[in-house]
């Protein structure tokens, strides 16, 4: 997982010469008002996307989970030796009892942003997120600030809608299950998960997820943009010593548009060194 914007034209009328130098002004001041809103929504958008996406990331965390029977996804399940328990959306949740390193890369409205940081449970409750850097610099206090509160709003607990789940694909080395999340459980601010699909990919030869795909069925309206597309895949590793599995990487994009202007929004996340507290 081009449109460009158009400036609607006033016709003045022609008044001895004057109409071109009026023309000309007014097209001049509209393209100076269309250029200063195209930044001003480039800033807002990348501050937006700085803000939203680890939440989103954290929120589809959450999404692998069916409260009540899962019989479809259950009997291909079963066909493969494979545990029910990769539904259960504790197997993916990032740990609470292991430390690790992030890096985290957004990319908007022609604008990167690279943080590295680490997480680690033995700090005192808010200060287990620590950033060593923004753009190769020291951050500052108030974008550790917001780091931590983005990190700190958890993973939603959204439950699969029963009457959703298929089997995408089923042979001898994959196991594809799909399912939209239940429109009930969606919190308010992921409202636009109702329109997208989980597929879920199993290696049946190891009995292991390997990735986790969330994709738009339709338009969706994200914050303030009006996103055609949207995907975010998932890979994991699986932690024997836990019993269960830890991200690995994420990778989010976002094709929409905001006030007439394409924007490409993506977001890669990296974790590594993991290690038991």
């Amino acid at each position: 997982m081009k449109q460009t914007s158009t400036m609607r034209q006033r016709v003045l009328p022609f008044r001895s010469g004057k109409a071109t130098t009026q023309a000309t002004g007014t097209a001049s001041r509209t393209g100076n008002t269309s250029g200063n809103k195209a930044r001003k929504a480039g800033s807002r958008i990348k501050g937006m996307t700085l803000r939203v996406v680890p939440a989103l990331l954290l929120t589809f965390a959450g999404t692998q989970y069916a409260a009540a029977q899962k019989s479809v996804a259950a009997e291909a399940l079963s066909r493969h030796g494979i545990d029910i328990s990769v539904l259960d959306p504790k197997s993916f949740q990032q740990p609470d009892d292991y430390a690790f390193d992030l890096t985290q890369k957004t990319s908007a409205a022609g604008k990167e942003t690279v943080i590295a940081a680490r997480f680690d449970p033995s700090a005192p409750k808010e200060e287990q997120w620590s950033v060593s850097t923004v753009n190769g610099k020291a951050p500052t206090r108030s974008e550790v600030a917001t780091f931590r509160k983005d990190q700190g709003k958890g993973a939603a607990g959204n439950a699969a809608d029963d009457a959703s789940y298929r089997v995408e694909k089923e042979s001898a080395g994959k196991l594809v299950i799909s399912y939209k999340a239940d429109p009930a459980s969606v919190p308010k601010d992921a409202a636009f998960m109702k329109d997208c699909r989980t597929y879920m990919t199993i290696n049946t030869a190891n009995k292991q997820v390997e990735q986790i795909q969330v994709i738009n069925e339709k338009p969706l309206k994200i914050k303030i943009l009006n996103a055609d597309k949207f995907e975010l895949v998932q890979h994991y590793i699986r932690n024997e010593q836990a019993g269960r599995y830890f991200p690995a990487n994420q990778r989010l994009n976002i094709e929409a548009k905001f006030m007439g202007q394409d924007v490409n929004v993506q977001t890669i996340t990296e974790y590594a060194n993991y290690s038991k507290k």
